[in-house]
């Protein structure tokens, strides 16, 4: 028996995903970077706010410093993540507060011939809220918004429970 000690890091988690689609056609990051992008796959409602409070266009790409609220399907309005585009380089990158959850990191890169797309969450708070709640939780919600993603983009169905009265369903 091994007397290695092993600590798990609860403050991080990285989910990766590979879809078929070229980074210079701009379709994955602009699925991550545009509000009409967000709402095909992940979100209900995407707004994003400049830091002169103007409100952007579907389309627009976001831009550091601006702020967003968004709400997702299967939950009412209560429900509404707040942050902030930190880092946003209109290709292959973005980085943003998740909340209370920390900061996500989507990077957007070849490897073996495919497109990655990849998640890295970190600086999530290690009480036994955010290891429940924004650990597990966001970990087990990425898993399934990034298959999501992958079924859009390739072509496929939209997965996720669109009915707030039906809860406690893994596509939400």
């Amino acid at each position: 028996m091994s007397t290695e000690t092993f600590t798990y890091d609860w403050s991080r988690f990285t989910k990766r995903v590979n879809i078929k689609a070229g980074i210079d056609t701009g379709i994955i990051y602009n699925a991550w970077a545009t509000q009409q992008g967000l709402e095909k796959w992940f979100l209900r409602s995407a707004i994003f706010t400049s830091a002169d409070n103007a409100q952007s266009n579907t389309a627009s790409q976001v831009q550091p410093g601006d702020t967003y609220a968004w709400l997702w399907h299967g939950y009412d309005d209560a429900t509404t993540e707040y942050g902030k585009i930190l880092e946003a380089n209109g290709t292959n990158y973005l980085k943003f507060v998740f909340g209370n959850a920390g900061t996500v990191t989507v990077s957007i890169y070849p490897e073996q011939n495919e497109t990655i797309v990849e998640l890295l969450q970190e600086d999530i708070p290690t009480d036994e809220k955010g290891k429940a709640y924004f650990h597990i939780g966001c970990s087990t919600g990425w898993v399934f918004y990034l298959a999501n993603l992958k079924s859009i983009l390739e072509g496929g169905l939209d997965l996720r429970n669109k009915n707030v009265a039906l809860q406690h369903v893994l596509t939400a």
